[in-house]
């Protein structure tokens, strides 16, 4: 992962689950200091997963999983059940890779950003654009979303920012052909990373979503094997919504990762759990501002830990 983004990224992590940690989270904290181990604790416990959009289904199995190892170790006190639990989200939240999973074999590596419309996209690639030029790799970004005039401006206006070049066509261009240029820039300029935004789209809207397999396949045939990389952003307040956003985006092309964008903005933290587990998709990145350097490389205990840190500023 990009060396610029482990500075500082336990303080960001904190940050950006500072809502979740205040609400949900804390509440199972005080509660595993407080109570005792009985029946009405896992329903309590229960309750707050599920309000904290872990979901039903993934909170019962998890918690089926706790209780066993409480018992098998006899462990009789409540507070004790704080790091059976965090254990369990974490195990959840690890998928096993072979490395980086953004790891390109050669120059340039192509990261093709999906997602529906208001998830926070060209944010987003703003902040991997600035982390790559932090971390001394050249960029350039393609503004492949030609169905929306204002889409291009905002990125060129990235990109103008950052020092980033940026390719460009008209509003309501072949987005293939944007896809396409960007490619070819890339190569002629030797970037080392190609970001490729594309139109914000309904993940029900079938023509769309065949739309983006066509962008797809265009670069395909122009990468070498595991040179493209597919990014999916999410939006953290949607909540289980997201859920079946991730599985359309899956379907129609082979996600990557996630970037999860605006983490600072929700109490409900417990969506990367459901994300996680049901589509054994690895949640790469998390946005924890609004500024560019607002972005952290997701990783799972340090997350886990910041969701349960003591509010206690002493």
């Amino acid at each position: 992962m990009l060396r610029f983004l482990n500075r500082q990224s336990k303080a960001k992590t904190e940050r950006a689950v500072t809502k979740s940690r205040e609400s949900w989270f804390g509440r199972m904290t005080s509660l595993l200091n407080r109570a005792r181990l009985d029946d009405e604790l896992w329903d309590e416990l229960e309750e707050l997963l599920i309000s904290a959009d872990v979901g039903a289904a993934l909170t019962e199995r998890m918690l089926g999983h706790v209780r066993a190892e409480v018992n098998a170790r006899r462990i009789a006190e409540a507070s004790a059940v704080l790091e059976v639990l965090k254990g369990e989200m974490v195990s959840i939240l690890t998928l096993a890779s072979d490395g980086d999973p953004l790891q390109a074999t050669e120059k340039p590596l192509v990261l093709l950003v999906v997602g529906v419309n208001g998830v926070g996209k060209t944010t987003s690639i703003a902040k991997l654009a600035h982390a790559y030029a932090e971390d001394g790799k050249r960029v350039v970004l393609g503004a492949g979303d030609t169905f929306r005039a204002a889409a291009i401006d905002q990125l060129q206006a990235w990109g103008q920012r950052l020092g980033v070049d940026v390719v460009a066509h008209r509003p309501g261009a072949d987005s293939g052909a944007v896809a396409f240029d960007t490619y070819q820039a890339a190569q002629a300029r030797k970037a080392d990373v190609a970001i490729i935004d594309t139109a914000g789209r309904l993940h029900t809207r079938s023509n769309l979503m065949a739309e983006l397999r066509k962008v797809h396949e265009v670069l395909s045939r122009q990468t070498e094997a595991g040179n493209q990389k597919v990014l999916l952003t999410l939006d953290a307040l949607i909540g289980q919504n997201g859920l079946a956003q991730a599985r359309a985006f899956t379907e129609a092309v082979k996600c990557d990762g996630v970037f999860l964008a605006k983490m600072d903005g929700t109490a409900r933290g417990g969506i990367v759990l459901t994300i996680a587990d049901e589509l054994k998709l690895p949640i790469l990145f998390i946005g924890t501002g609004e500024q560019p350097d607002d972005i952290a490389p997701f990783q799972p205990r340090e997350f886990v830990d910041a969701l349960f840190a003591s509010n206690d500023p002493g």
